[in-house]
């Protein structure tokens, strides 16, 4: 049982503690981030010597190090993001009366460097990894990145809860991008989709034949989608995922209402929760 439950806790630490860190930092004065962005670049160059120093290991030790290494890597990005300094070609707010596919285009502007920077990432590490039996790592990389997209997307095309008490003073342009609507078509293809993601790492971790580098490895990752789970269906219920983060918000609170709940209006990017 043990062997279950530990790596449910460990994920689930790592996404409430990793989460709030970030913001927390974020929070500070703007004349800390490059101090903050230098040190997460310490933590992050470590992390890759660790992934490729683990991806031989096929121990149980050796998936939690890959699990943990890869979360750090991903939170330099999250951070580089969110300090403003690895975002888009556009840094401006939506212009009045964009729509449809024009805007799709703008949205995908504001983060353009960023996610090509996560693309350059995801193959320094499939490299990294390259015929090692420990690829938990590269899974767990692309398993935030994949859940990272499908956030955004509905972010994009509209939900209920936008948390807009995540999102920076200096990034509040995002929020013109964005709607706040009930729900979206894309909504249930997600989490379908990250539920039975989720179902297939636990029960690859369950088989008897599995051995138990892997049995951490499939429960660390089942997790970690499980938690992408939830931060999707927070999207829709009338319920704020901000307490969970209160200690690291400093007071920060949302913007209030001021549209119609089918008209563009502020919101963050909504993955900035789902960076752990």
């Amino acid at each position: 049982m043990a062997e279950i439950a530990l790596p449910v806790l460990f994920a689930l630490f790592v996404w409430w503690f990793s989460t709030g860190a970030i913001a927390w930092l974020d929070g500070l004065p703007r004349a800390t981030f490059g101090w903050s962005l230098l040190g997460i670049t310490v933590v992050g160059i470590a992390a890759l010597y660790g992934i490729a120093a683990t991806a031989g290991d096929t121990s149980v030790a050796g998936a939690y190090c890959a699990f943990t290494c890869a979360l750090l890597v991903w939170g330099w990005h999250e951070a580089s993001f969110l300090f403003g300094i690895v975002t888009g070609p556009r840094r401006g707010p939506l212009p009045a009366g964009v729509r449809g596919f024009k805007r799709f285009g703008m949205a995908v502007e504001v983060i353009a460097w960023h996610e090509l920077a996560i693309a350059a990432t995801a193959v320094i590490i499939a490299a990294l990894t390259w015929g090692g039996e420990n690829q938990i790592a590269l899974w767990t990389f692309l398993l935030l990145w994949a859940m990272r997209v499908s956030a955004k997307l509905n972010v994009f095309l509209g939900v209920r809860n936008l948390s807009e008490e995540f999102l920076p003073e200096h990034l509040r342009y995002l929020v013109t991008y964005l709607r706040r609507r009930p729900i979206n078509l894309l909504f249930p293809v997600s989490v379908t989709g990250c539920t039975i993601t989720a179902a297939l790492f636990v029960a690859a971790a369950l088989d008897p034949a599995t051995p138990p580098g892997l049995v951490a490895g499939h429960m660390l990752l089942g997790a970690m989608t499980a938690l992408a789970l939830l931060e999707h269906w927070l999207m829709v219920l009338p319920i704020s995922p901000s307490a969970l983060w209160g200690w690291a918000l400093g007071g920060r609170t949302a913007p209030p209402a001021t549209t119609k709940p089918d008209a563009p209006r502020p919101g963050p990017d909504a993955s900035v929760r789902e960076a752990a």
